[in-house]
Formats: C-alpha cells, structure tokens, sequence
C-alpha cells in the first residue's frame, strides 16, 4: 500500500540530493516519477537543484494549482506515475498537502515530500504542519550544527553577519542567508563564525 512521506531537515541536510537519488533509482528501473516544485521558490527556475550541481526538471506548483489535475494530465496521456517527489515542500499551500494525500489514497501512488519543519522564526511552516498530520512516515534527514557538533535541528537567518529571529517565515536565500543549527547555538551563535562565514557569498 502507498503512503506519504515526509521527509524533512534543517538548511544544507542535502534534501534535494535525496530526492534527486530517489528520482535515479526509480528511473533506472524504467519507473516514471513525477517531481514537483513550489513556484514561490524563485531559485528553481522549474528544476530540482543541488549545490554540488545535479539538476532535474520539475513541474511548477503555483499557489492555485491544484496538484490532482497535475497528476490526472499524465493517466490521461496514459503515462503511468510510479511515484510523486516534491522539492521544497515546506512552500506549497495546506490544500496542496491534501491533494497529495489524495493522489496516495486514490491512486495508490507512494509520495515523497522533501522540506523544512520550522522556519527561521520557530514556526511550523503551514504545509510542514499539514504534512505532520497527515503523512504515513516521518523521516529526519539529518546534519551538523554550522558552529559546533552537535546535531542541527533549526535554521538561523542571518542579515550582515548579524541573527535575524522576526520576519516573513518563506525568505528565499541559501548560504548567503542562512545556516543548520542546534537550538543553543540558535539562540547563542558564534558571531566571530557569523561575521567570517566563507560561504557567505556562495548561493
């Protein structure tokens, strides 16, 4: 039986390499997969992406979109959907999450969705929130604190080398932004590590 996954993690967890792995292995297989993307996310241009390059092209989810219809496009052109993967979960709208909930009870198609839990803020992000409440598995996806070993379980934003803890959750950005934290270096980061970040300029 299908069911819906929620895979999350913090910034630079390699989500997206997750799902580009995911996209390989049912594709060596001659399975078809569908990948979706949040057209909020204006880094995509249309592709799942990673930073060591890997890229694959992606159908843009906008905040009407209604994913079923998406979905129903290819059995009408009696293209087969052996899995859903989506990029960027975190972005889409709660109706979305319902949508894919369905297309897992209604078509027992598995769905893979690859996000954030919480924003830089501390809050649950809407669609992370739905996706806790409706998935059938929870995975961690898991990597290390920017400023110590521990394991990372939030996201700082930074503006000027400077933590920013207030603002619009959804703040496009990569490592010039943000970087994976544990809680006690959220709330205490290294400045010393924040003003000297060498990967402030890379996107």
């Amino acid at each position: 039986m299908a069911k819906l996954f929620f895979k999350y993690g913090t910034v630079f967890s390699a989500k997206s390499l997750n799902l580009i792995a995911t996209a390989h292995n049912y594709e060596t297989q001659g399975k078809k997969v569908l990948l979706l993307i949040p057209q909020i996310d204006s880094r995509s241009d249309g592709h799942v992406a990673t930073r060591a390059g890997l890229k694959l092209p992606a159908e843009i989810v906008a905040k009407t979109t209604n994913i079923l219809d998406i979905y129903q496009v290819h059995l009408q052109k009696k293209q087969q959907i052996d899995c859903v993967l989506v990029d960027e979960c975190h972005m889409l709208e709660k109706e979305h999450i319902d949508q894919l909930r369905q297309i897992v009870s209604n078509y027992d198609t598995p769905v893979i969705c690859y996000g954030l839990r919480v924003s830089y803020t501390l809050e649950l992000f809407e669609a992370s929130k739905r996706l806790f409440e409706l998935a059938d598995k929870l995975e961690e996806i898991k990597t290390v604190c920017w400023y110590c070993n521990n394991k990372a379980t939030h996201n700082l934003k930074l503006l000027d080398g400077k933590p920013v803890y207030e603002g619009n959750p959804i703040d496009i950005g990569g490592l010039e932004k943000y970087v994976p934290v544990c809680y006690k270096c959220y709330e205490h980061p290294d400045v010393e590590k924040v003003i000297h970040n060498p990967h402030k300029t890379d996107n």
